[in-house]
């Protein structure tokens, strides 16, 4: 006895039972959460020993379109199928294909999601010179469903992993960023006396910013104080930020010659950062009890000096190129003022003076001219120019980190 399809029962209920025991296999295989490796390996199994499919090439969307698995097809037609302009106008099973452009293919299947393709599928037979009806015919849809159930799973893998690697970057840069916090000297052991005084902010576009500064009292008389932009951002940023602020605090003292003191910066930099980064630094030294105050600026954003009697004010310009720009630094420019009167330093990272307005023109230094010459403690004149452009992660116009180091010379 046959049925109308010409099978005897026996053979089609063992077909039947053999579909229902391999989407079973695969669904347990799923839920144990069985690597990629294996559940493509069983789909394989399953179309090749079981189905007698000689040749299949597998394609997935995930963030792009990529070759999942390829056996049987020669590796010229997986590297020549561009699947945007070749299948993705597919959306119904193909059983009579154009050979021009897929040899020895004899069927598509494509693999909807949400009405979507998500997945192609390409067989090709092993008998190739077969005529006539191809007996695959009546195992595509079932193709197409074990096909549909791989993909959907190993899709859901490569977001689950994706989700536990956010997961554990957050946590690492969430650690980074409160480590990173503690090389920015907190505003309350900055000094606040009658012989100077020290306010800083820190707004990191991103969790860990490149941003530094620093303030250190280098003997009784004589404090110390820097600014410096680590070039990039992120990690890497935060990693050479960490490195340089070890080997300044080390290095900086009362005596340091300010020329061999640059000229050592520049040579960890280049080593540090394989010659892929640099940093923009001002640095300065204050004697407290002969008001003269020493300078570098190393291609720095220039400091803003306010004359606090005159109401005048100018620019701390660069004096030599940024630390790990270049192997040598041809010449290290150092600069010595005498503060007479009370006077206020403004110090800052671009990401201030390069910050738009809401017409799209930089600030420039605009905002310090506006807030800081008066004789209002420095923690005022910060929190009214912060609130002033909103510096604030509501700002979509903010692309970059954010400090100021401002010091009062009373």
């Amino acid at each position: 006895m046959k049925t109308r399809e010409g099978r005897p029962p026996k053979d089609r209920l063992k077909m039947s039972k053999f579909k229902l025991d391999a989407l079973l296999d695969i669904t347990l295989s799923i839920n144990a959460n069985l690597p990629t490796t294996t559940l493509l390996g069983k789909y394989e199994s399953i179309l090749r020993d079981e189905l007698g499919i000689g040749k299949i090439l597998l394609f997935k969307y995930g963030e792009q379109w990529e070759p999942l698995l390829s056996s049987g097809f020669p590796e010229s037609l997986k590297e020549s199928v561009d699947v945007e302009n070749d299948l993705l106008h597919f959306r119904e099973i193909q059983t009579e294909v154009p050979q021009e452009r897929f040899r020895a293919v004899d069927f598509i299947i494509p693999v909807l999601h949400n009405n979507e393709p998500s997945a192609y599928v390409l067989i090709g037979e092993i008998d190739e010179e077969r005529e006539g009806m191809s007996p695959l015919i009546k195992h595509l849809h079932f193709i197409q469903t074990i096909s549909g159930i791989i993909v959907v799973a190993i899709e859901n893998q490569r977001l689950f992993n994706e989700s536990l690697r956010q997961e554990a970057l957050r946590r690492e840069l969430e650690l980074a960023a409160r480590m990173q916090m503690k090389l920015i000297p907190n505003n309350t052991k900055l000094p606040s006396d009658n012989l100077i005084r020290a306010k800083g902010f820190y707004f990191p576009h991103y969790e860990v910013g490149g941003d530094y500064y620093d303030f250190m009292q280098l003997s009784e008389e004589i404090a110390g104080f820097c600014i410096a932009d680590i070039s990039g951002k992120g990690m890497s940023a935060a990693i050479l930020m960490s490195n340089f602020q070890a080997s300044l605090r080390a290095l900086f003292t009362a005596n340091a010659s300010f020329e061999e003191l640059i000229r050592t910066l520049n040579t960890l930099v280049v080593t540090n950062s394989d010659g892929e980064g640099f940093i923009t630094l001002f640095i300065a030294r204050y004697n407290t009890r002969s008001r003269e105050l020493e300078y570098v600026n190393a291609a720095h954003t220039p400091p803003l000096i306010i004359n606090l009697s005159t109401g005048q004010s100018s620019l701390l310009r660069p004096t030599c190129v940024g630390v790990g720009m270049i192997d040598d630094i041809p010449c290290v420019k150092t600069e010595t003022l005498t503060l007479k009167n009370p006077t206020k330093i403004i110090c800052y990272t671009d990401g201030l003076s390069e910050l738009k307005d809401e017409g799209g023109r930089d600030y420039g230094i605009a905002p310090l001219v506006k807030h800081f010459p008066n004789r209002k403690p420095l923690a005022d004149n910060i929190e009214s120019l912060i609130s002033d452009i909103d510096i604030s992660s509501n700002n979509q116009r903010l692309f970059d980190d954010v400090s100021i180091l401002a010091i009062e010379f009373p």
